[in-house]
């Protein structure tokens, strides 16, 4: 069958081209947005007298039942018909015969897609946002019952200060605090209609963009058609901020790895979101983070292709940009499952907060209260208190003992200006209750960050 397109050609597209050029076989997944997209247009286009209220009602039925077709399996996408347009416009036509070939009026697929993939992209916008507020909520859970368990806080993988665990997940809470940002403000700044645009110029029709716009749920229209046509930023966006998602999913995935080996046993996974070994008995597998930390990396991989395709191209629209949809498609899905793997796991894993605390006790944890000490209460700048506590580290290490456990008499020996107050500054817990500026990791500062998440979550 001749392509819609076909009056300019005396010969017909080879096989391979078809192939080659088609999107039907992967843009199938816009087909909702598609057909709502028509529907607007369709009564656009009645409201301005360019469509009979019978052709109208023709459209709209027409429109329908390809709907139905297609979610009941039985419509068949042909890969000659290129795209998932021209597919539904086809069979539309066939349905209803002339009035089918008036919807395209005044549009173009430039716009068509445009709106199509729009849409699609700002309610996973949403959809992603739903899922993260979820998996947010489910580490509020695990955070609210440890704000008084040690653990050590680390700076280059190495024992820092003591702090507590529900401080440590409330540093994730903040990431994905403001990955729902940056999906939320994406949404705002992207729910412009393309509708009317047509291929690059808008159209001598008297259309209504603003009619269609309101139809569709966007809060306004584009204001350049040459840009509108051609501008997959809002696909970029989405791509951006999956793959900074997904870089916080994975930092927190590299700890869950770490936390749940022998070395740290911090956490144990449940049986239902750990693998074993085909080989080894023993081996309980933490593949749900690692699987998250490799995701990372594939949608890191749409984002890099999306940025080059849409590098070099001209105004207005190029056939280059068939390549957008794949990578958000694929991303999109990559992020939705998972978050919610993630939030299975956390919510089904074990805290071994006896082995968190235990570990404080290695590593000289009250270093800094050390040095503090000093400098509040024997008025020893800080650089010198900084050597005197390096010093008392040194012995500390000499003895085979932490800092936390040195004796009084160590410690007069080495600056005659320290009282013996200063073993209550060296108790963990005591120091990680110190921090109590804002934002600090206090179990009373914790509380209040975890409030804070909390009513972010039920604004």
């Amino acid at each position: 069958m001749d392509k819609m397109w076909s009056g300019r050609f005396l010969a017909s597209a080879s096989n391979l081209l078809d192939e080659f050029n088609a999107s039907i076989m992967f843009d199938r997944k816009l087909y909702q947005e598609d057909i709502e997209g028509s529907l607007a247009h369709a009564a656009m286009l009645a409201k301005q007298g360019i469509l009979t209220k019978e052709e109208l009602t023709q459209i709209t039925d027409g429109l329908n039942q390809v709907k139905a077709e297609i979610e009941s399996g039985e419509f068949e996408w042909n890969i000659s018909d290129e795209d998932l347009h021209m597919g539904i416009e086809k069979r539309l036509t066939a349905i209803i015969g002339d009035a089918g070939k008036k919807l395209h009026t005044a549009r173009s697929r430039n716009d068509q897609v445009a709106v199509d993939f729009r849409r699609f992209v700002l309610k996973r916008n949403l959809e992603i946002v739903d899922a993260l507020k979820l998996l947010m909520k489910e580490i509020l859970v695990v955070a609210d019952k440890h704000t008084e368990t040690l653990i050590p806080g680390m700076t280059h993988l190495q024992h820092a200060q003591p702090t507590n665990f529900g401080f440590h997940l409330g540093a994730y809470l903040s990431m994905f605090k403001r990955d729902i940002a940056r999906f939320e403000d994406s949404y705002k700044r992207n729910n412009v209609s393309p509708l009317g645009c047509a291929a690059l110029a808008g159209t001598p029709h008297n259309i209504d963009r603003n009619m269609t716009a309101e139809l569709l749920g966007f809060d306004s229209v584009s204001t350049n058609c040459l840009d509108t046509v051609s501008d997959r930023d809002f696909a970029l966006e989405i791509l951006f901020n999956i793959s900074t998602m997904m870089m916080h999913i994975s930092r927190l995935s590299e700890e869950l790895v770490m936390w749940s080996s022998y070395e740290f046993s911090f956490v144990e996974l449940s049986d239902e979101y750990s693998t074993g070994s085909s080989i080894m008995p023993q081996k309980k597998n933490p593949d749900v983070p690692e699987l998250l930390r490799g995701k990372t990396g594939r949608v890191y991989g749409s984002l890099m292709g999306l940025l080059t395709v849409m590098k070099g191209l001209p105004l207005a629209y190029n056939k280059d940009t068939q390549e957008d949809k794949e990578g958000v498609f694929d991303s999109v899905e990559t992020a939705l499952i998972s978050l919610e793997i993630l939030k299975e796991a956390i919510k089904t894993m074990e805290v071994k907060a006896h082995n968190m605390e235990a570990a404080c006790s290695v590593g000289h944890l009250a270093a800094t209260d050390l040095a503090d000490y000093l400098v509040e209460k024997c008025d020893i700048p800080f650089r010198e208190a900084h050597f005197i506590t390096g010093r008392a580290v040194a012995k500390s290490e000499e003895l085979k003992i932490d800092l936390s456990d040195i004796e009084f008499k160590y410690l007069k020996e080495i600056d005659s200006r320290i009282s013996e107050d200063v073993l209550d500054f060296l108790v963990l817990r005591t120091s990680m209750n110190a921090r109590t500026s804002e934002g600090g990791t206090s179990t009373a500062r914790t509380k209040e960050q975890l409030e804070s998440f909390k009513t972010f979550l039920q604004g």
